[in-house]
């Protein structure tokens, strides 16, 4: 009876909607997807602090040997419950999402399955309140994404228009998670879209407004740090800008490095899936546990901030400073890379200001170094590792201002963006999502079609081409299950004397193995790189595997792979973008 209704009412919403003229319709749409992802977000971030509260922060009033008992006992039990939820109902919710959400918007036009919502939320809640060293700002991104995305769906939206659903939704998300509506415009067009003259530019600035409004609403408009004695850089700061921002850099580099070092290794070892995130905790805990015996704070459990708050007024010495850097650096990059649900922005920021106001104590003792210049060169830490990790320089410095609400800092965090944005282009390929879909073998191809079908179809082969290939050669059944396990593709190349020399499915792979004998090659369909689209979509028609090979020349070397979904998908982003 309830799915009925639901069918009901989701038929004469699209009914409708329908009958609204297109601007209009866009903006009621939009309206949906920022209020609906606003409220979710709220209150992801409510539950979040109400665990935390209630558990951690409440506990660490008791004597230490019962703080200590109960810390590790409620931190592995939410860590091993986000684990198995994770891994049972939705691996894609780990981490931060929005490597997922990037994935998403560009493979499967905004599609995100309803379970990414109820698992990110309740694994969550349950792995960052519980005191695992992540952050909730990027998890809030996927969540308030996926709800956009869903939202689209329950509105009539067919798969393949729910792009609009999940970048508005992710802006309005971030908006709420850091009271900072300019930050979520530029974030979303710049890491999530990757352009920052986007069509969907209009609506990802309305929903962020109301994702700004929905916090305002309910938890108040205050910022989320206050600062005390701000004033702009004296020129002794301003000095020291180019130090901080260079040092902050590094600890971002190193940190991106470690995290996906970490979780790189962790696909090879043995242990079960859903325990991996356990094992994070564990560390993290006797990390936080030996900071809070000689200090006192508890900032390495989870995102932190009070003790990040208490640095920006002054209040934490150069020395407690560079121990919280140590134990919140390994703390949170063992949490990422084991699997545990949350993100880095948090984290990303507290690094950077515990590497400031360490640098800063060391300097006071050869300088005066006045307090409005400790404070500034903090914030300008902060953006500094941010915008290494992240690598988006306009969102490092606005997410920054708008978290602050000083103007005042501005002319130093445009100065420390440029340094890290040297530094991160100088020792990181990718940024930390890039890297982690890299890792995760999915490479995003953004194409930028043409205005007509004419001149689509005359367009190269490379423009649909996935130039990063998974093909098979041994026959030995170690090799196959071992490449079975790391790669998920339904088909692959068949390279035998570094030539194509056919098509294996997945299945024919894994009955090859159980019946002990070598696999059966397909014929492989193959194009040259420099055919058109026109002459591809003949190929693909024809093949039965529905997988091109693609060739620098006639018996030449394999360069790339196109399938029927990658040419689908591409005329439907062409077809998109002519309408609109």
């Amino acid at each position: 009876m309830g799915s009925h209704s639901s069918h009901v009412k989701r038929y004469r919403l699209a009914q409708f909607l329908g009958r609204v003229p297109n601007p209009t319709r866009g903006i009621l749409l939009t309206c949906f997807y920022g209020l609906g992802a606003g409220l979710v977000t709220v209150a992801f971030q409510l539950a979040i602090h109400g665990v935390y509260d209630v558990g951690l922060a409440r506990w660490a009033e008791m004597s230490f040997p019962r703080f200590a008992a109960l810390s590790l006992a409620v931190i592995l039990v939410t860590s091993g419950i986000s684990g198995w939820l994770l891994t049972r109902y939705c691996p894609e919710a780990a981490g931060s999402g929005i490597p997922q959400l990037k994935a998403a918007f560009w493979k499967d036009f905004g599609a995100i399955p309803s379970r990414v919502i109820w698992v990110k939320f309740i694994a969550g809640v349950l792995s960052i309140g519980g005191g695992t060293s992540l952050g909730r700002e990027g998890p809030s991104v996927q969540l308030a994404g996926a709800v956009g995305s869903n939202l689209a769906g329950f509105a009539g939206e067919p798969k393949h228009r729910r792009r609009m659903g999940a970048a508005t939704g992710a802006a309005a998300g971030l908006a709420a998670a850091f009271n900072t509506p300019l930050a979520a415009i530029t974030f979303v067009l710049e890491e999530i879209i990757g352009d920052l003259n986007s069509r969907l530019l209009g609506f990802v600035l309305l929903a962020s407004v109301l994702g700004a409004f929905v916090v305002h609403a309910l938890i108040g408009k205050q910022p989320a740090f206050i600062l005390t004695e701000v004033s702009a850089p004296t020129a002794l700061g301003y000095a020291l800008t180019p130090v901080v921002a260079a040092f902050a850099a590094l600890v971002g580099v190193l940190f991106q490095q470690a995290a996906l070092g970490i979780r790189g290794w962790m696909r090879t070892t043995r242990t079960i899936p859903w325990t991996r995130p356990m094992i994070g905790a564990l560390i993290t805990w006797v990390l936080a546990m030996l900071v809070f015996s000689q200090t006192g704070r508890l900032g390495v459990f989870s995102l932190g901030y009070d003790d990040l708050s208490q640095s920006l007024s002054g209040n934490i010495s150069w020395k407690v400073a560079g121990l919280l850097l140590i134990a919140k650096f390994i703390a949170t990059a063992v949490c990422y890379g084991t699997g545990g649900c949350g993100g880095i922005f948090a984290p990303s920021l507290f690094l950077g200001a515990m590497t400031s106001a360490l640098l800063v104590g060391c300097a006071h003792l050869l300088f005066d170094v006045q307090r409005g210049d400790l404070i500034a060169l903090m914030v300008v830490g902060m953006s500094a590792t941010l915008g290494a990790v992240v690598r988006a320089p306009v969102t490092g410095i606005l997410i920054v201002f708008e978290m602050t609400h000083e103007f005042a800092l501005v002319p130093a965090l445009m100065i420390g963006a440029l340094i890290s944005q040297l530094i991160s282009r100088q020792f990181l390929a990718h940024n930390f999502y890039e890297a982690a879909l890299r890792q995760d073998d999915i490479v995003l191809e953004r194409i930028v079609p043409p205005r007509d079908l004419k001149s689509w179809q005359s367009l190269p082969v490379s423009i649909v081409t996935n130039f990063h290939p998974v093909a098979m050669e041994s026959t030995d059944s170690n090799d196959i299950l071992e490449h079975l396990k790391k790669h998920r593709y339904a088909r692959f190349p068949w390279i035998k004397d570094h030539q194509v020399a056919g098509i294996v499915t997945r299945k024919e792979l894994e009955r090859s193995v159980m019946e002990n004998r070598p696999p059966e090659i397909q014929t492989a369909s193959t194009c040259y790189v420099y055919q058109s689209v026109r002459e591809l979509q003949r190929v693909l028609i024809e093949s039965n595997e529905g997988l091109v090979a693609v060739l620098d020349r006639p018996r030449g070397r394999l360069l790339g792979v196109v399938t029927l979904h990658d040419l689908l998908r591409a005329e439907v982003a062409a077809a998109r973008n002519t309408e609109s």
